[in-house]
């Protein structure tokens, strides 16, 4: 087996281990973060937050610029119309592209005050769009602009863009990062990584159960990270969170929230994706470079 996997309860994690060793795709990034995987045109979008920039990975053809001057764009994902979706850091504000390549504005204030920061964001599929948004951004003016926040709190928002509403669907956190749907969307997964501010605070993912009509109900401590914080993560078909740590690589959780396996990575993980023609391949944006490696798994696809 590669030595880059590394399992915990390896009757678990075998059937996701290969041979496969870690890819280094592009380097000379500031802060990489937000990978997305583009199934129709076989390419990757991730983005460099501090160097205002969204760039494009294709096999084959290696690293290109896709956008400069991208508001300190973060998370990425798309909705099932397949256009992408932008958590704009420096903007305060969640974007779509539209197949014209116009640029929509989803969501920028909440209840007249401007939004933090969205870092992170997911499509259900009933195309209600999910965004984290801590305060990351307006902390300093690295990875936006420094502000005070406006709403004074760090929530999970659900925009709705059949009405335009926009609504708090998760509260009480930290600092609320990575998100991702369990595969039956009965579960919202919810990254608090608010230890990186303080050193007794949270760095663990919680659970939100998910009603038919998109309300939130009962919260549960998930997995708690051994060293470091979550931040991005992904779901697999089988229902397992490949998550990033800050210190750890990449960790692997059961849906029994159980750490079954790690990836190691030398640098730390910020965002990871599945993408490529089989969806087994995990592209990992850590550091100041873009990584990749086929896994024993697929992740779930996202239109």
């Amino acid at each position: 087996m590669s030595k880059c996997f590394i399992p915990v309860d390896y009757h678990r994690f075998r059937r996701y281990m290969t041979h496969a060793v870690l890819e280094e795709l592009h380097t000379g990034l500031r802060w990489a973060e937000g990978p997305v995987w583009f199934a129709d045109a076989q390419m990757l979008l991730y983005t460099d937050v501090p160097g205002d920039r969204i760039y494009r990975w294709v096999e084959g053809q290696g690293a290109s610029v896709f956008r400069h001057g991208s508001n300190h764009a973060n998370g990425m994902t798309r909705d099932r119309q397949g256009r992408l979706v932008v958590c704009e850091s420096g903007g305060r504000r969640v974007t779509r592209t539209e197949l014209d390549g116009r640029i929509t504005v989803l969501a920028e204030r909440f209840e007249g005050k401007r939004l933090n920061s969205p870092n992170d964001v997911v499509v259900k599929s009933d195309g209600t769009v999910w965004f984290s948004d801590p305060d990351y951004g307006i902390l300093s003016d690295y990875t936006g602009t420094r502000a005070e926040s406006e709403i004074g709190a760090c929530n999970v928002f659900r925009y709705d863009p059949a009405d335009g509403s926009l609504g708090v669907a998760c509260e009480g956190l930290a600092k609320p990062n990575g998100l991702a749907f369990s595969p039956d969307e009965r579960t919202l997964y919810v990254a608090d990584s608010g230890r990186t501010h303080d050193p007794d605070g949270p760095h663990q993912i919680v659970a939100f159960d998910v009603a038919a009509d998109g309300r939130t109900g009962h919260r549960r401590p998930f997995a708690q990270i051994p060293t470091g914080v979550p931040d991005g993560f992904r779901v697999d078909v089988d229902g397992n969170i490949w998550t990033s740590t800050v210190d750890d690589g990449v960790l692997c959780f059961a849906p029994d929230g159980a750490l079954i396996g790690r990836i190691h990575v030398p640098e730390p993980v910020a965002n990871l994706t599945f993408g490529g023609p089989k969806l087994n391949r995990l592209f990992i944006a850590a550091g100041q470079k873009l990584y990749s490696i086929f896994t024993g798994t697929r992740g779930l696809p996202l239109v």
